[in-house]
């Protein structure tokens, strides 16, 4: 009999088992993800109903670290409060131990070949005969999930049988159960899944390659290295999140110790239940439950006192995106107004840097030095996180401007204000327009066909165009001088927005591109052209006088009839 541990396929087995969990929790956050989140949402009123949501949901999704992630969204958009966030967390503790009780049953008291092969069986042809988009393919995932979770089991389970009655572990017993606790702790904080991690204890006990002390120390450990998911997912997030991955922490570590202090009894009181010698793998099940009820028990007339904690010691620090608002009072309108024109053109060069990083051109090309968020910001931020600092900047100008309002203003500062928040309204939409680009560009850029992958190259070159009128337009102080600059770069948009539409349908023509292709790269130049429309007509209501303002809409109006009559020279028949 080969004696040795078969470590290839331990760790093929905890992989497949990983795998089947991420089937399973991904399948079943695809099936019902919205009824999971309105239960999380909305049935969290009071610590009894919060707590009793953590427990359903969890059970459910088997994975208390979706939930618990889930949780942070919540409490960080603010429509979760922190207390009945803590229940939530609270109750998830109890609804993993669910996993616990499923791979006690059906991985070691029925024959896994039985239904763990038939599940995959049907699973993988339900997977390949039905389309990604239908229901039937998500409850594909779900079999194959289960049944990959039960393979690997059981190959974990058959690679360590033989070895485990042939090791002596009286040499690592002499450092006490403490090892056993620390390994729990790490192999979870590594796997970021309690669940595999309490499936690895549980395989190892079933063989006899650990005893049952040693069992329920590492499933303590494993309770508390599941917070280092929770932990990881605050990080970088408001002060709301980092609450409730604290709250965490504590209730597991709080616990962890009760349960470790008191290990003797409980254990006494598990064995009460089940044999500890001949049914050591529903005992530990039992415990693992037991001592996380225990845990909720022991917190819960403290959820208030905690959140309260908390939220002392993790206050809000709202953080002040404007640079000329920040230090501007209302009452003084002049001022203010001249501060709201600044703000705006900061809000405006924001969103060029937010467009140059979308389309991966060197700000230094644009930019002589950095601008205010890049200035207060340890290392660049990401596109997404941008685009949300952007907005952020957008809602505290329109904050300004609606407490302006309150203020006793003439007619025409009120028709100012009104042309200048309009301004920065198209700022929003034309970032709006960037970001809805990102995609396409991605697409371009990889693509095999030559034609295509130019395009990407076209418009980096038009956007750096585009942005080099506008420093040259920024730096004329007449303002005629500076209407007839902004009209060129309007008569220049057009004229690229043209010539690019007129390039596909030649290349359509020749059949270079196909039909999808022809409508991406027509989509695209539209959102990229209105981008830039909306960037002139921005630096026009901001900066241009109201003569200059009337003159250029007129021209707009003249631009567009003049389009109009020749529309309808081109449609009428020859007389």
């Amino acid at each position: 009999m080969d004696t040795s541990l078969d470590l290839w396929k331990l760790l093929a087995g905890l992989s497949i088992f990983l795998y089947g969990m991420y089937l399973l929790e991904d399948s079943v956050k695809t099936l019902s993800g919205r009824a999971f989140r309105q239960m999380i949402r909305y049935y969290t009123k009071g610590r009894l109903r919060s707590i009793g949501s953590g427990v359903l949901s969890t059970a459910i999704l088997q994975s208390s670290s979706a939930v618990s992630l889930m949780v942070l969204a919540f409490v960080g958009a603010g429509v979760m409060t922190m207390e009945n966030g803590i229940g939530v967390m609270m109750g998830a503790n109890i609804g993993t131990t669910i996993t616990s009780w499923i791979v006690a049953v059906f991985g070691f008291k029925l024959k896994i070949e039985i239904f763990a092969l038939p599940l995959i069986a049907g699973g993988g042809l339900l997977f390949i005969l039905f389309g990604s988009s239908s229901k039937i393919f998500q409850g594909s995932r779900l079999l194959l999930g289960f049944g990959f979770l039960f393979l690997g089991l059981d190959f974990m389970k058959t690679s360590v049988e033989s070895y485990a009655q042939h090791i002596d572990l009286s040499a690592i017993g002499e450092y006490g159960l403490w090892l056993y606790l620390l390994l729990g702790i790490l192999i979870t904080a590594l796997m970021q899944s309690s669940s595999a991690s309490i499936a690895i204890v549980l395989t190892g006990l079933s063989s006899g390659l650990l005893n049952f002390d040693t069992s329920v120390a590492m499933v303590i450990g494993a309770n508390v290295g599941t917070t280092v998911t929770v932990l990881l997912g605050s990080i970088g997030g408001t002060q709301s999140k980092k609450r409730v991955s604290i709250s965490h922490l504590i209730f597991n570590l709080v616990t962890g110790i009760i349960a470790f202090a008191a290990l003797q009894p409980l254990s006494w009181l598990a064995s009460h239940f089940f044999d500890t010698t001949t049914n050591a793998v529903m005992a530990l099940a039992f415990f693992h439950t037991l001592f996380n009820l225990i845990g909720v028990l022991v917190f819960f007339p403290f959820i208030g006192s905690l959140a309260r904690l908390l939220v002392r010691s993790f206050p809000e620090h709202k953080e002040v995106l404007t640079v000329y608002l920040k230090n501007t009072p209302t009452e003084i309108p002049d001022a203010a107004t001249a501060s709201l024109r600044k703000e705006i053109l900061h809000l405006f060069k924001e969103c060029q840097l937010y467009s140059l990083r979308t389309f991966n051109i060197d700000d230094k090309l644009v930019f002589d030095q950095s601008l205010p968020f890049e200035k207060n910001m340890a290392r660049p931020c990401s596109l997404p996180f941008f685009y949300e600092k952007v907005k952020l900047l957008h809602g505290e100008i329109i904050e300004f401007y609606a407490k302006l309002l309150n203020e006793q203003l003439e007619e025409n500062e009120a028709r100012e204000l009104e042309r200048m928040i309009y301004a920065s309204r198209n700022i929003m939409n034309s970032i709006k327009n960037t970001k809805g680009l990102s995609h396409d560009l991605e697409e371009f850029d990889s693509s095999d066909n030559e034609h295509i992958h130019s395009q990407y190259k076209r418009f980096r070159r038009r956007l750096l165009e585009l942005h080099h009128d506008i420093s040259r337009f920024l730096e004329i102080k007449d303002l005629r001088e500076q209407y007839q600059n902004l009209l060129r770069t309007v008569v220049h948009i057009e004229h690229m927005d043209k010539h690019f539409i007129q390039d596909v349908m030649k290349h359509a023509a020749e059949g270079t591109i196909n039909e999808l292709e022809i409508a991406s790269l027509l989509m695209a130049n539209r959102l990229f052209s209105q981008s830039c429309r909306l960037q002139v007509f921005a630096l026009k209501d901001l900066l241009l006088s109201e003569k200059e303002i009337h003159d250029f809409d007129h021209a707009m109006d003249m631009k567009e009839l003049l389009n109009e009559e020749q529309i309808k020279t081109d449609a009428s028949p020859d007389v």
